[in-house]
């Protein structure tokens, strides 16, 4: 059985996390887990954690509960370091990535020459796969826009679990191991990573400081890119954790809005027809809530 862990518990961040969040608290005249419940203004509009710190937000596991699933959310804002989370536990649980590690694999297929850019077209290898749009050889941009997993198994045999392994550790993703089946180890493990560890590793690709070429990190960041309208832009990528019990579907991404940059990462237990559909929708209300996106 695969033991997952909290994204507070690992190498040292423990510390530094609590500190700030006790050091939140004492502004705020509050015990360090009594950091913000508020729910009468989205996050930003309050007083809580004005300068980073953790602000928990489980008045809004309504918006799951409405939806019929289990979930959580985890979203930060860049600029001011601050993060909010919606059932912190989970948000701080990990998971396997499923494809939403197809957005660090395309930076490092592009680092390592697996791909020479977005525009090269990738074989699939030419086996059945579950879904027809995969049975085809894709450039990068349109694998990541279908989540090809045929073609992203193709770069990870090209880039080899040696490179794999030493770009998790360059760019600090997730508990950073690959084990020993390079086809599988962002599917089925035992590769994992939480939620708010999603954010601040997003943030660090919003803002091109990832230790990788800047031309590859706007490339990534290019093929991420879903909509630009009313004064934002919004770039995410969906995941499904097929092996959990239950399935573990994903959205995670970022805003641009404003001058400001706020990451976002969601999940939700499958367990019916239909569930994997509702994490677009989800997020965006969720968004919506925070005051991230516009109101519909």
């Amino acid at each position: 059985m695969r033991t997952s862990r909290s994204f507070a518990g690992r190498r040292g961040n423990r510390a530094k996390w609590s500190l700030t969040v006790a050091m939140t608290a004492t502004l705020l005249g509050a015990a360090p887990n009594a950091v913000a419940n508020a729910h009468t203004a989205p996050p930003y509009q309050t007083k809580h954690a004005e300068q980073g710190g953790t602000v928990v937000r489980d008045d809004l596991l309504s918006v799951f509960d409405r939806a019929g699933v289990k979930g959580t959310f985890a979203l930060l804002d860049v600029d001011r370091g601050r993060t909010t989370v919606v059932d912190r536990r989970r948000a701080e649980h990990r998971t396997i990535p499923a494809s939403t590690f197809k957005i660090p694999h395309s930076l490092i297929a592009l680092e390592t020459g697996a791909v020479k850019d977005e525009n090269e077209v990738i074989p699939y290898g030419g086996q059945p796969q579950p879904f027809p749009e995969w049975e085809k050889d894709m450039n990068l941009r349109d694998a990541v826009k279908a989540s090809s997993i045929p073609v992203f198994q193709t770069l990870a045999r090209r880039i080899g679990l040696k490179r794999e392994r030493q770009w998790l550790n360059r760019l600090g993703y997730g508990n950073r191991e690959v084990g020993t089946v390079v086809e599988h180890f962002w599917l089925r493990g035992p590769l994992e990573i939480s939620p708010v560890e999603q954010t601040r590793w997003l943030s660090r690709l919003a803002d091109q400081k990832l230790p990788a070429s800047k031309d590859n990190q706007r490339t990534v960041r290019d093929l991420l890119k879903i909509e630009q309208k009313d004064g934002y832009t919004l770039y995410a990528k969906t995941g499904w954790d097929m092996t959990s019990k239950p399935n573990v579907g994903w959205y995670v991404g970022w805003v641009e809005r404003g001058g400001r940059t706020h990451t976002f990462a969601l999940t939700i237990d499958v367990k019916a027809d239909g569930d994997t559909g509702k994490r677009v929708p989800l997020a965006r209300d969720l968004l919506q809530r925070l005051g991230v996106l516009p109101s519909a």
